[in-house]
């Protein structure tokens, strides 16, 4: 089976995991630090995830099929869903253990070496956390940006624990490493709640304030006469495809053939300048007398008012399903 790219990125990122995880357990065996144990076990989870991300990257770049029209892309949602569950359980561990650890004497070791592994885990995590992330941008990949920013939490959670090992090195305090344990573990199921709300907001289609306003902004700077208004906008994402809707006001008059090329242009359009596979359901609707005072048609045969003012494109007024019938008052 060939893998694309982003596949192989993950394929690499989950690699590295494994080795990452082995030197973390290492560095336990060394030391008995439950602070160590802790930054361990989210390396457990990144394991599993990075498992379960890169089969949902395959399955987002399959096809439609009969049973799925609009392709797999929705998987990632899901896979950055199991994420952040995964995430939020090995938090809850780590704190369980880490209060554990308070009502019982460990005695810490080799805290040095320790420190030094785990230093090297976090340069290699957040280096490959970054990687992960720029590939994502550049797929329009959600998994590949999501365990990305995993990585870079854990290793913040390594600094963290470096740090902690050298002050509990010069201390004594051997305290210190179940309490600085415990701060990691929120960080950790913070981190995780992160992911799942992600999740659960592409698997129930929130509005991407972020991806309206880029299409809105294509549509502005190309914005032709004829069409006169838009309104009733809708984007959903699956995976790294676009699913555009909305209804587009053109002359009443024109023929089929025309409203047909009108809306061909929109979706050249938006596909052209956002670089990724798009699909439009456009609406066409015929224009009606309210709308001649913001009509910009300079040659229109049948005007039956002055233009007065252009409508403005904006993200409040688009994803509204009314027409813009006042340009001055904007009332929808």
């Amino acid at each position: 089976m060939r893998l694309n790219h982003p596949q192989r990125v993950m394929l690499f990122a989950l690699i590295i995991s494994v080795l990452l995880l082995i030197t973390k357990f290492i560095a336990y065996n060394l030391t008995s630090s439950t602070l160590i144990l802790s930054d361990a076990a989210e390396s457990i989870i990144n394991v599993f995830a990075g498992s379960f991300a890169l089969f949902s990257i395959y399955l987002a770049a399959r096809p439609k099929d009969k049973n799925h029209p609009y392709g797999h892309g929705k998987i990632e949602f899901f896979a950055i869903g199991m994420e952040g569950i995964l995430i939020l359980i090995a938090g809850i561990l780590i704190l369980i253990k880490a209060i554990y650890s308070f009502f019982s004497v460990t005695y810490l070791m080799n805290l040095q070496t320790g420190a030094i592994l785990i230093a090297c885990t976090g340069v290699v995590n957040y280096i490959v956390g970054l990687y992960l992330i720029r590939e994502g941008k550049k797929a329009d990949s959600i998994t590949l940006g999501a365990d990305g920013e995993h990585l870079k939490s854990d290793a913040l959670s390594s600094i963290a624990a470096v740090a902690g090992l050298a002050i509990i090195n010069l201390t004594n305090l051997f305290w210190l490493d179940s309490l600085l344990a415990v701060f990691v573990s929120s960080y950790v199921m913070y981190t995780g709640f992160k992911l799942l709300r992600k999740s659960v907001a592409g698997l129930m289609d929130e509005t991407d304030f972020k991806t309206i306003k880029s299409v809105i902004s294509i549509l502005n700077n190309n914005r032709q006469p004829s069409w006169i208004d838009l309104h009733n906008l809708r984007i959903q994402k699956y995976g790294s495809d676009l699913h555009v809707d909305c209804h587009l006001t053109l002359p009443y008059y024109y023929t089929l053939a025309q409203v047909h090329d009108e809306v061909q242009a929109v979706e050249n359009l938006v596909k052209s300048e956002t670089n990724t596979h798009a699909e439009l359901f456009i609406h066409s609707d015929p224009c009606l007398p309210a709308c001649c005072n913001y009509c910009q048609v300079s040659d229109c045969e049948v005007r039956q008012e002055e233009f007065r003012n252009k409508i403005e494109w904006t993200v409040d007024k688009l994803i509204v399903n009314k027409k813009h019938f006042d340009a001055q008052d904007e009332r929808f």
